[in-house]
């Protein structure tokens, strides 16, 4: 089986919300920001390590984290490590039918 890339990939929308791939190799960081809407990240391999504002946590393969809207936050892995980021309630986007990305 090939490996994706390391980084995210949008994998679906309808529009309210979307569905994002996202893949660590050990020593990636995705540097601390905030997200205007609330953010369900679920680990599918490996342990994703995270900040949210003064908590520090890890997840486990299995395992998810919320991260409520406006909280600075950061993740990054010490083993490579994936997960799927579901962003819901985009502002200002009326729902529509689910959409799948077709992998090639």
């Amino acid at each position: 089986m090939e490996r994706r890339a390391f980084g995210w990939e949008q994998l679906a929308d309808c529009g309210a919300m979307r569905l994002v791939g996202l893949r660590l190799e050990a020593g990636q960081r995705v540097p601390e920001h905030r997200n205007a809407i609330p953010l369900a990240v679920i680990v599918t391999e490996g342990v994703l390590q995270y900040s949210e504002g003064e908590h520090k946590g890890s997840v486990r393969a299995g395992e998810l984290v919320l991260i409520n809207p406006g909280e600075r936050h950061s993740y990054w892995a010490e083993v490579e490590t994936a997960a799927y980021m579901v962003f819901a309630g985009l502002p200002g986007v009326r729902p529509r039918p689910w959409t799948l990305r077709e992998r090639t």
